[in-house]
């Protein structure tokens, strides 16, 4: 008798505890049965075991690409039951840009191992938590660490909680992430804001919208020419003004890479021939899915790092995480009022 812990874990073994969630190899933390498996006595090899019917639709459920809209509205009802709010702005933090969470106030926090059918962030710089409630009068959510494709999951598991917040009420999505600054007149701390972007995990075929499609959440071919409201791209630059930091904000394009490994000279020159300004591992399948739901987008990039075109010897122009997150905990306070005075603006003008 071999004793077997069937969770969405992380597919390692631990002594005669075995963890795994299947296809994406990535732990979410939830436990979804504790049962007894015995070789099969004919000597193949083969194991029996039984699980409960609400047990294997979790493991089928966790293990595929896509999300069901039930499964999703299973996971915006745990949140809204659970904070006694109905959101109207989310917020995405990207790299070092947790402490735009710390902002909110009367704060309702989910571990995102506590959510049910939710994956878990294994990014450093990316806390792993939900955080639900008010902001300059606003009802919001904000997640403290995302999902990458490079962590192994599909696209359309790292953008789902985008629709999770859809059915939470949220009407606005802020996203925001450190990039690499490939346009020369960016300095390391500014900030572009994203008018548009350049799919290039789309041009390899790759979309979070792949599969069959749920009207429920939108068309079947959803238009991405306004992908970013150019209302929130007006305020913010105004807002930038009153901060004093209007030399330090730029509009540009962004453009979405694999990762996790960061790109060769090569490729930063041509993403600069195909007008990219700055470049991360993210972001760009969060924003497809928000305006195939019909939600406003506003989002931007702190430029951690500048990225090198020419090719040198030098080791201190590679660039590397460390980088990546002292630069955002440098200019945090600065991201986070921006922030919190575009929401400011929303939440007066529909007040």
């Amino acid at each position: 008798m071999t004793g077997y812990k069937v969770a969405n874990g992380n597919g390692h073994s631990n002594g005669s505890t075995k963890e795994t969630n299947g296809s994406n190899g990535h732990s979410n933390g939830h436990k979804l049965a504790d049962y007894t498996a015995q070789e099969n006595p004919t000597g193949n090899g083969k194991i029996q075991c039984e699980l409960t019917h609400e047990e294997l639709r979790a493991l089928r459920v966790l293990n595929e690409d896509t999300y069901p809209y039930e499964v999703i509205e299973e996971i915006a009802d745990f949140i809204t039951k659970g904070s006694g709010m109905r959101p109207r702005i989310g917020i995405i933090c990207g790299s070092g840009l947790g402490s735009l969470a710390d902002m909110i106030q009367d704060p309702k926090i989910f571990e995102y191992e506590k959510i049910p059918n939710f994956p878990v962030s294994t990014v450093e710089g990316h806390a792993g938590r939900l955080v639900v409630g008010t902001l300059e009068g606003a009802t919001v959510m904000a997640m403290q660490g995302r999902f990458h494709f490079y962590e192994g999951y599909p696209l359309a598991k790292c953008s789902m909680p985008v629709r999770v917040m859809k059915l939470c009420g949220v009407e606005y999505l802020f996203a925001t992430n450190a990039a690499g600054g490939i346009n020369p007149r960016f300095q390391v701390g500014d900030i572009m804001l994203m008018h548009d972007h350049v799919n290039m995990l789309g041009f390899a075929g790759n979309s979070p919208l792949q599969g069959p499609n749920d009207p429920r959440f939108g068309p079947r071919f959803p238009a991405l020419v306004n992908s970013y409201n150019k209302d929130l791209i007006n305020k913010a630059i105004e807002i930038g003004k009153a901060m004093g930091i209007e030399s330090n904000i730029h509009v540009g394009v962004y453009s979405c890479l694999g990762g996790p490994n960061y790109e060769t000279i090569a490729e930063l020159k041509a993403l600069r021939m195909m007008g990219v300004d700055a470049v991360g591992m993210s972001t760009v399948h969060e924003v497809i899915t928000a305006r195939h739901c019909d939600m406003k987008v506003f989002a931007f990039s702190l430029i951690t790092n500048k990225c090198a075109t020419e090719y040198s010897d030098k080791k201190d122009e590679e660039a590397n995480h460390d980088e990546v997150m002292a630069v955002a905990k440098n200019r945090q306070k600065a991201c986070c009022e921006l922030v919190s005075r575009l929401i400011r603006e929303i939440h007066m003008a529909s007040a």
